[in-house]
């Protein structure tokens, strides 16, 4: 009798253990949400991966070469479409001369020229037919203009920059506010009152985060941009990666950091990757790859918005952050033909995740801020099966990592869906909200900004 009492126990607690999942751990049902689903990744039908930038400068604002210049350079470094995003200058197509500020009428005195491109050139851009440096070879190729960007804030000391996208006409040309998160607010509302779509610029550059980079992990920071995002739906999400990363080296982990404050209310944080470019020099630096049935203006802005892209940088220092890679700095801005990584695939099956990838050595997968598993890339697929990780069921999201010779390539995140009901975000009104709207601005006077400038500059 007490052999048959053990044996049932023993079988009992075997299917007790198959309940709960592959290794002993627990397999909520949760659904992991895709922002590749619908991509075509092979066959007659596949999508183009399209390489632009929705961040960029010419001397119609503060950048050292003129807007004809700069377009060709990026026609010339395989850009498949560019957002030219001068300071407070609200971009007009390419073959025109925007409505700017006064104050970058020092441009000729210094040395640098106004220039746009002939209406003959911008057709040829648009078309492929342009030829390359070499004067000879058609690029074959289009690459479009992203109308209507402005970087908001444009003489903020503190670098509180907002892009606003798909502005109409010279909406937004001039536009200044408080420094600081007040002033990062007022951009906000100021683009979704206008019909627009936007993003955060650098936030690393504000935080000052090179110098104490665990800002980044600063709960209240977290909060105040978190709040921003989730307060104004036309707010898409924040720059990962800038440039080089000079100031924004960090960047990457605040966005996990918003992923977890912002994904319980529902809204996800997009990420994306911009050159912001004031010279040449500057054109290989950070871009995005989006993954696209056509390369046209409406589907860069349905992309921007459902995050079916991804980010590359050619610069980033190790990371001294949470642990997460990479183990050591790169610089391939210079490396104008080295492939970066790519990925080739992002599919979900249940709880597995499947990626391919290309020109890449190491993938890494993170999860609430952590890295959960590491992998050696080779010639086939890899698949993360969450059920093999422990704690996976709280997980809010799953994201991928690439590195290679020729830079980090990341993936938007992959949200975790339980089914539960979002919570919901009620941002302060009356008395409460005027109060701290008062303490923001005091705290973004410029006399103070310019104080604390000081401060970091010593």
């Amino acid at each position: 009798m007490k052999t048959f009492r053990k044996t049932l126990s023993i079988i009992l607690c075997v299917i007790l253990v198959a309940q709960l999942g592959i290794c002993g751990f627990a397999s909520s049902d949760y659904t992991i949400v895709n922002p590749y689903e619908d991509v075509i990744w092979s066959g007659d039908n596949a999508w183009g991966a399209y390489k632009g930038t929705l961040h960029s400068h010419t001397t119609y604002s503060d950048a050292s070469e003129s807007l004809s210049v700069m377009i060709k350079e990026y026609y010339n470094q395989d850009y498949d479409f560019v957002a030219n995003a001068d300071h407070g200058v609200t971009g007009v197509d390419w073959d025109e001369a925007p409505v700017f500020p006064p104050l970058y009428l020092y441009q000729p005195i210094i040395g640098c020229t106004y220039e746009h491109l002939t209406t003959e050139e911008y057709a040829a851009i648009q078309d492929g037919t342009f030829p390359l440096y070499d004067g000879i070879t058609a690029r074959n190729r289009k690459m479009v203009p992203v109308l209507g960007a402005n970087e908001l804030n444009f003489i903020a000391l503190s670098k509180n920059h907002v892009n606003g996208f798909f502005l109409d006409g010279a909406t937004g040309m001039g536009f200044q506010s408080f420094e600081g998160m007040a002033g990062y607010e007022d951009a906000v509302a100021f683009v979704e009152a206008n019909g627009g779509l936007s993003h955060i610029n650098h936030p690393g550059d504000w935080l000052n985060s090179n110098a104490n980079p665990e800002v980044v992990n600063d709960p209240e920071m977290v909060k105040q941009f978190g709040d921003i995002i989730l307060k104004y739906d036309s707010c898409l999400g924040t720059e990962v990666f800038n440039e080089k990363n000079g100031t924004t080296g960090y960047d990457r982990i605040l966005w996990d950091n918003l992923l977890m404050y912002t994904l319980p209310y529902g809204k996800n944080v997009i990420g994306f990757s911009n050159t912001d470019a004031h010279t040449k020099s500057m054109v290989n630096s950070s871009f995005s790859v989006f993954m696209m049935e056509e390369n046209n203006s409406d589907n860069i802005k349905e992309t921007m918005q459902n995050g079916n892209f991804f980010m590359v940088t050619r610069n980033l220092r190790k990371n001294v952050v949470n642990d997460i890679g990479p183990d050591e700095a790169f610089d391939v801005i210079d490396e104008i033909g080295l492939s970066y990584p790519m990925f080739t695939k992002v599919s979900v099956d249940g709880h597995k995740i499947t990626v391919a990838a290309k020109d890449a050595d190491k993938l890494q997968f993170i999860a609430n801020g952590k890295v959960i598993a590491k992998y050696d890339v080779g010639e086939g697929e890899i698949t993360l099966d969450l059920d093999t990780i422990e704690g996976a069921e709280d997980f809010l999201y799953v994201r991928a990592e690439l590195l290679g010779e020729g830079g980090m390539t990341l993936t938007q995140a992959l949200t975790i869906d339980d089914g539960s009901e979002p919570l919901e975000f009620v941002a302060k009104t009356g008395v409460e909200a005027l109060l701290e709207k008062a303490l923001q601005i005091l705290s973004s006077l410029r006399l103070v900004v310019i104080v604390q400038e000081i401060i970091r500059a010593f």
